[in-house]
């Protein structure tokens, strides 16, 4: 399964090629027309298969210079034609040392998504690259890296290499605290960061389940991310090396149920329109390597209007992105404070 932080990524990342690399939509870059890579891909040790998003550069001539959204839709205009000689090559080093091949090389098949959202780029058919094989992580005083490898039809290489993030990122805290009164106050949770991850995302997810008189009981989910940051944004706790505090605003879930239940509430307690029941709380991370900071900031920078350059790439002899992350999720419990706030709302929540 392609998880949404890769998706997203890959968007803005096609999306930034073509927003900065023109002022208009009619692209004209055809000098002379050279073949180039995208590449996008996001290790994971964990997971059970990893997947690397390859393409290439929308291509025309002078004479038929092309419309970017036009060629964003056609599934042609970005895919190589066959599949392509793609491969992972395993490095290692102990201590000190150089990182040297280990004699590891595993090839990347092919396979095809068919449930792609319709949107700015070719749906709902998205082919991509992917490996069954397990990431070594770093232990002890061995370290590992990975090479990819692509091996274009006219036979140029393209290249890049990532660290694996490594362990575990681990959430203590067992409750959540909100409130529906306006405040400035800030509520936290604290975790311990985990080896090779540098941006840190934290995003939170309650679902609830809801029934109209007559009708079956469906369930509702509201989500929301803080935004990425770098372990120098957190608070460290009590000078521990690998403890940090992350902080929240108590204000944020009633306000998102606000939005989301609308003007759906409870009309008359006698006869009420709606019921609404607590389900799970989920707090969830990622945490990313350093070449994916290292394109974050830079992304920054540019949306920012601080850069100069669109030439940021970790891929060598093309244009993307290939790094590592880890996602981790806990399901942790409301507080009993939060819990009465939610049954005093005219939103129908009960006890089950």
């Amino acid at each position: 399964m392609v998880n949404h932080w890769m998706k997203n990524r890959l968007l803005v990342f096609l999306i930034t090629l073509i927003v900065f690399g023109s002022c208009s939509t009619d692209v004209d870059i055809y000098a002379d027309y050279k073949d180039t890579a995208i590449v996008y891909g996001l290790i994971e040790a964990k997971a059970d298969t990893n997947y690397v998003k390859i393409t290439r550069a929308f291509c025309g001539t002078n004479d038929q210079p092309i419309n970017a959204y036009e060629a964003a839709v056609i599934y042609d205009s970005s895919n190589y034609p066959g599949k392509l000689e793609v491969f992972i090559e395993e490095l290692k080093s102990n201590g000190d040392q150089p990182f040297q091949f280990t004699g590891r090389r595993f090839y990347l098949d092919t396979i095809t998504i068919h449930n792609k959202e319709t949107g700015v780029f070719y749906a709902p058919h998205q082919q991509l690259y992917y490996t069954t094989e397990r990431f070594n992580i770093n232990h002890g005083g061995d370290k590992y890296r990975y090479r990819l490898q692509v091996v274009k039809p006219d036979g140029d290489r393209v290249s890049a290499e990532t660290s694996v993030v490594a362990g575990d990122i681990s959430i203590s805290t067992v409750n959540v605290s909100f409130q529906s009164a306006p405040s400035n106050q800030s509520s936290s949770l604290v975790f311990s960061s985990t080896e090779e991850a540098v941006l840190y995302e934290f995003g939170m997810r309650f679902s609830y389940w809801e029934s109209h008189p007559g009708q079956p009981m469906e369930k509702k989910v509201v989500t929301w991310a803080y935004g990425p940051k770098t372990l120098s944004e957190y608070e460290n706790v009590a000078g521990v090396d690998n403890i940090y505090r992350f902080y929240y605003s108590v204000n944020t879930m009633f306000n998102l149920l606000e939005q989301a239940i609308g003007d759906d509430i409870v009309w008359d307690e006698n006869h009420p329109n709606v019921t609404r029941y607590i389900g799970d709380f989920v707090v969830f991370v990622s945490g990313a390597g350093e070449e994916f900071n290292n394109y974050y900031q830079y992304m920054q920078t540019m949306q920012n209007g601080l850069g100069y350059s669109t030439d940021y790439s970790s891929v060598e002899g093309g244009y993307g992105l290939f790094s590592s992350r880890i996602f981790v999720e806990k399901t942790v419990g409301i507080s009993t404070s939060t819990k009465l706030d939610l049954f005093n709302q005219p939103w129908g929540f009960q006890e089950r």
